[in-house]
């Protein structure tokens, strides 16, 4: 299994940044990652800034996550490429059809993943893989 540390999460998107702003080859996976840095405009500057690989992104600092952000748009979109845990892509779509954009579709499934790792930590268990595609649906439900 591939479990990357924070420094090459970090480099991995920096380096997809400066490379598709050389117009260099990306492979699909890179691709994927431009694309969604190229969604996130307020997080350029940080990703050329060559302090952000070391910067604190605590919570009490009270600054986003770039690294964090982006991965868990990346782990999102791979779990939907192969509906993983299943039904994901189907709740995805619901909430697609009733948010209108990818963009915004995904920040909605990013909470609710959000929530189902808080809950995994609090409690020191696995992530509960029925609890996350239900709170999609509940999200896609709301009126």
């Amino acid at each position: 299994m591939f479990n990357p540390s924070r420094d090459e999460i970090r480099q991995f998107f920096t380096e997809i940044w400066r490379k598709e702003r050389a117009h260099e080859i990306l492979t699909s996976l890179e691709s994927m990652a431009a694309d969604w840095i190229g969604e996130h405009p307020e997080y350029h500057d940080e990703l050329v800034n060559p302090d952000a690989e070391q910067a604190d992104y605590s919570p009490d600092r009270g600054k986003t996550n770039p690294f964090l952000h982006l991965s868990m748009h990346l782990a999102i979109s791979e779990q939907l490429s192969i509906d993983q845990p299943p039904g994901i892509r189907r709740a995805h779509d619901k909430l697609l059809a009733r948010l209108g954009s990818p963009y915004d579709a995904q920040h909605a499934i990013m909470e609710c993943l959000g929530q189902v790792i808080w809950e995994a930590q609090r409690s020191n268990t696995p992530l509960d893989t029925d609890a996350y595609p239900a709170l999609i649906e509940m999200c896609a439900s709301r009126d």
